[in-house]
């Protein structure tokens, strides 16, 4: 997994000390949410997820995407084209010798990916997302 990031320092809704992150995550979700990390394209079964339902940040609970945005980029991580209104916070990434737009939880400042201008109609946008900084919660039938 890589890492490094320029968040700024702001303050959130929910917020644990390191330490606690360490308890309430797996060591892949704090290497993402929390050290800014990647995961290996591919690898999370949220890829292939169709079912209806919420995706929602495995830091805080917080919905951030309904999987009727979810889309197949061909990139290896779950991509999105509208997140739930209010749910993130971007900023600035300048590492890699690039500039990125980066994607947090608004709630709890996990990393989450990094969003593009290449995706589909209507919003042109693709989130593209860590898997591993998701967790789905399917639509009660």
């Amino acid at each position: 997994m890589s890492t490094g990031s320029n968040t700024p320092q702001r303050s959130f809704p929910v917020t644990h000390a390191d330490e606690e992150w360490k308890k309430l995550l797996t060591p892949e979700q704090y290497a993402v949410l929390r050290g800014h990390g990647t995961e290996r394209p591919g690898s999370c079964a949220l890829l292939q997820e169709k079912r209806h339902g919420s995706f929602v940040c495995a830091g805080c609970g917080q919905t951030l995407f309904a999987s009727q945005r979810k889309f197949e980029s061909g990139t290896g991580w779950p991509s999105f084209d509208t997140p739930v209104a209010g749910s993130i916070a971007t900023s600035v990434d300048r590492t890699y010798g690039m500039t990125r737009t980066e994607v947090h939880c608004s709630r709890c400042g996990g990393h989450l990916g990094h969003v593009f201008n290449d995706g589909p109609p209507p919003t042109g946008l693709r989130y593209c997302i860590n898997g591993v900084a998701l967790n789905f919660v399917p639509e009660s039938e």
